[in-house]
């Protein structure tokens, strides 16, 4: 069975006086996994699945993310990030990250009966 998406979070995260994309990307991140409270992801460690998190981080230049950073500012599941042209730069030092979050979960095969 292939992985099924199951939860789409967004948030948006600000650095304003330092054009930090990493940190407004993470500050994205985390104003977008405190809008949840998920209690299936017990179920998928009970059932021994696993948790795909795909993060898109929108930021005007994406190459300057340090998505390892990023990628820590997620406390579960298998962590993937890629960051894209996007989000914002407002006056001369402030900068507007956005972020996707989808989170699929993929269960083990059940036997053939």
């Amino acid at each position: 069975m292939s992985p099924k998406p199951q939860v789409h979070e967004f948030g948006m995260g600000v650095d304003v006086h330092g054009r930090d994309a990493t940190k407004a990307a993470c500050r994205a991140v985390s104003d977008a996994i405190r809008h949840s409270s998920l209690p299936l992801f017990q179920e998928v460690r009970e059932r021994g699945g696993r948790m795909l998190v795909d993060v898109t981080v929108g930021v005007p230049d994406p190459d300057s993310v340090k998505l390892d950073v990023v990628r820590r500012e997620l406390p579960h599941g298998e962590v993937t990030v890629r960051a894209v042209n996007g989000g914002l730069r407002a006056g001369s030092d402030t900068l507007i990250a956005c972020v996707a979050i989808t989170v699929s979960v993929d269960y083990p095969s059940e036997p053939e009966r």
